[in-house]
């Protein structure tokens, strides 16, 4: 009777948190632009989706940013990590709190905080809003996860690899390479993966620091949506979800097979 009851809560809790998104997919299928009523089924949408240059060109310009950000943020937020597992207990303490700050900090206090400083450095030289305040901002809120990431991994490393690699000639950038790297792989990828969703689905700090010449794509929805809410919309958040969902497989594949070849040479 238990487990019968924990079974139906789970099922509950699932129904209720993805029974939008079904809805949502079932009604980018439907021939008119209604939202309550399915009055057949089309591809319609998803045709118009892919000629809206407006969103396209917002679906590139998230991709790039997020990307860039995603790498830059990724690669700066591991050597962080490193810098920051090798200080003493207070100063490292002190240090991940600081790293705190930025995801306890609402989003929208970064934004505004942002713009104001490429509005103040934009006065005095020769730059404007676009791609380049949009990837610094992203980075700004994607490093601190990646150092949350990779921070664990670095503490379950054993630090004797590094003086056993040492002892067997390696250098500092060998030993990296060859055996820190390759122990805190799991933490980075972590990283990157939650940095790139986080760039994808930001809207707050992009909304503030992006301009008039340049738009992500959760601002061009957000902009569209003010009018009237497009079959389009339904499309493009479907393909997102699908998009989303494969790269949870894929990230969950490759995890499962390091762990069987962890237990193979363990």
């Amino acid at each position: 009777m238990k487990r019968t009851l924990k079974y139906l809560y789970t099922a509950l809790v699932v129904l209720f948190l993805y029974a939008p998104i079904f809805v949502l997919i079932i009604f980018s299928f439907n021939t008119t632009k209604s939202h309550s009523v399915m009055s057949g089924f089309t591809l319609k949408w998803y045709a118009e989706l892919f000629r809206d240059r407006t969103i396209i060109s917002s679906l590139v310009t998230t991709m790039i940013v997020a990307v860039s950000a995603s790498v830059i943020s990724t690669v700066l937020g591991t050597l962080a990590a490193l810098g920051i597992n090798s200080m003493k207990k207070l100063p490292r303490s002190a240090a991940l709190q600081v790293n705190q700050l930025p995801i306890v900090n609402p989003e929208i206090v970064t934004g505004v905080s942002l713009m104001l400083l490429f509005v103040f450095f934009a006065a005095r030289m020769s730059f404007s809003l676009g791609y380049m305040t949009l990837i610094i901002a992203h980075i700004t809120f994607d490093a601190p996860y990646v150092i949350l990431n990779v921070m664990p991994k670095l503490r379950q490393m054993d630090n004797n690899l590094v003086d056993a690699a040492a002892d067997l000639g390696c250098n500092s950038v060998q030993a990296f390479f060859k055996v820190v790297l390759p122990e805190i792989m799991p933490g980075v990828i972590s990283g990157f993966l939650m940095a790139f969703t986080l760039s994808l689905d930001d809207f707050t700090v992009s909304y503030f620091v992006s301009g008039s010449s340049v738009q992500t794509l959760p601002v061009t929805i957000y902009a569209m949506t003010r009018r009237q809410v497009s079959p389009k919309i339904n499309a493009l958040s479907t393909l997102i979800f699908l998009v989303v969902v494969a790269v949870l497989v894929v990230k969950n594949i490759a995890e499962r097979k390091n762990m069987k070849q962890e237990e193979i040479r363990i």
